[in-house]
Order: structure tokens, then sequence, then C-alpha cells
């Protein structure tokens, strides 16, 4: 059995009296013994956290008893260690930083296309443009055959790199990915404020690995704690972070002559340390 389940889900829904859900969210975790990240805002949750199955199912039906959150369906993979370092539970403006005011993925979502869907567009070869909309590390260890990338170092600069997207035939759809989906919420909901045609992926690249595997996908998928990066089949990867750039390393690139564990990679041997 796995030592450690990995919850991640996120809702945008009107939350209130935050400081008073902040204090009770992090007296139940503590006392669960979870570790991870959970952001409250008036728009809603998001939530990263990893535990023992009885402890997270645990914080799943009291976050559940909560207005608004009763639907809430997290994605799940399994871990041999604990990936996070502390508990946190953080009162945000955004629980996902876009900085455009008007954007609400609560009352005014994109449409939403689920993986196995997307998976039998993309069987079929159906004209479709697919759009990482993550951040361009993020990309480099993998990403869906033939997407494009937005070209963001950043998320909050995904609305200037609207602009700098070539031509869409009106009739051509646009889908949208990211890791969990919660960046395509308020990507999709911009984008179709902008004209396009949109659809955003259900559940992101996770939860298309864990309904599809990985049809039309190459490489793994980086993700936001000590795990790095986890493959196909929803388990960890041999990637790992360079402690200086913070850039993600696939095991070939861990093998270049530049890498030294805690000193240096190929992205920042002989330089500052910035990739």
């Amino acid at each position: 059995m796995p030592a450690f389940i990995n919850l991640s889900v996120y809702k945008f829904t009107p939350l209130g009296n935050l400081p008073e859900l902040r204090q009770w969210l992090l007296s139940l975790a503590q006392a669960r013994s979870l570790r991870g990240t959970i952001l409250l805002s008036v728009e809603g949750i998001n939530l990263f956290v990893a535990g023992g199955r009885a402890d997270v199912d645990a914080l799943m039906a009291e976050l559940r008893a909560v207005p608004g959150l009763e639907d809430l369906a997290p994605k799940e993979s399994e871990s041999a260690e604990q990936p996070f370092n502390r508990m946190l539970v953080k009162i945000k403006r955004e629980i996902i930083a876009f900085g455009v005011e008007g954007i609400d993925p609560a009352n005014r979502p994109a449409p939403r296309l689920p993986p196995r869907t997307l998976k039998q567009w993309l069987d079929e070869g159906r004209a479709i443009t697919l759009l990482d909309t993550r951040n361009d590390y993020e990309i480099r260890l993998g990403t869906f055959r033939g997407a494009v990338p937005a070209g963001i170092e950043n998320f909050r600069d995904f609305p200037a790199a609207v602009g700098r997207l070539p031509p869409q035939p009106k009739d051509r759809p646009i889908v949208l990915f990211c890791t969990g989906g919660i960046r395509c919420e308020k990507a999709g909901a911009y984008m179709e404020r902008e004209g396009f045609n949109v659809f955003q992926l259900d559940g992101g690249i996770l939860k298309y690995f864990e309904e599809c595997g990985g049809a039309h996908y190459d490489g793994e998928c980086f993700v936001f704690d000590r795990r790095v990066g986890v493959d196909p089949a929803l388990q960890e990867t041999d990637s790992v972070m360079c402690f200086v750039c913070q850039m993600p390393l696939t095991a070939g690139e861990q093998r270049h002559p530049h890498y030294v564990e805690g000193v240096s990679c190929s992205h920042c041997f002989g330089g500052s340390g910035v990739p």
C-alpha cells in the first residue's frame, strides 16, 4: 500500500468568513498530520495536500460539508514519501493569480472538454489547436504532441501572450490545457471574452493521464512538489530540480557534465544561477 495519497482539487465558488475557515482547516489538517497548501479566496479554494488514506478522506468529508464545496472531486496520485515540507493555509486575493478584472469562472466559465473526448478528437485527427497555458519551464518535461506553447514565464503573462497568437480560423476550436485545470478556468474565460472559440481540458493533464494514459502525450508532467514530475501512470519520475536555478531536469539532463547536485546544471553552469 502507498504511504501517501496526494490530493489536488480546486473550486471557483463564493466563500465567506475566510479567517475562520482558514483557522478551522489549519487545525483540521494539523490534527491529521497532513502537509501541503490550501489557498482560500472570496472566489474559491485551491488545495494540494498529502497524507494517509484515512486522513485525506477525513479532510475531504469535512470540506464537502462547507456550502459551495459539496461536489469537490479531487485528483489523486500516490507516493512512497511525503512530497510537502509543511502545512500552509493562506488567504489570497485570487486562488490562481491572473490579474485581470472581470474574469469569473464560477459564473462564466469556458466550455469544459472531457479527457476522453479530447483523446477521441486527437484519434480522429480533428482540426484543433492545442494551447499549453503552462510556464515554459514546466513544458520542458512534456506536453501534448503538436501543442502550441503559450511562451510565458509566469501565468500573469498569459493575457499578453494571447495577443501574440497567430490568427485562428473562426471555426477551429482551441483546446487549452494545464496541469490540473485551474489555470485554464481563467485563461479560457479570458479568451472566450476576447472572441476565441475555446474549450478547457477538464481536470487538466493529470485527469487526462488518469483516464487516457499517455496517448498523444510526450514526456511527463511537471508538478509543484518534491516529486517534480509524474508519468502518464501518475507515478513519480526520476526528474529533479536544479538547486541553483530551479530548472526541472530529466534523468538524461542529470547525466550532463555540467550537472553537479546542489552546484549547477547545464542551464546555469558558469552563469549567475538564473536560466
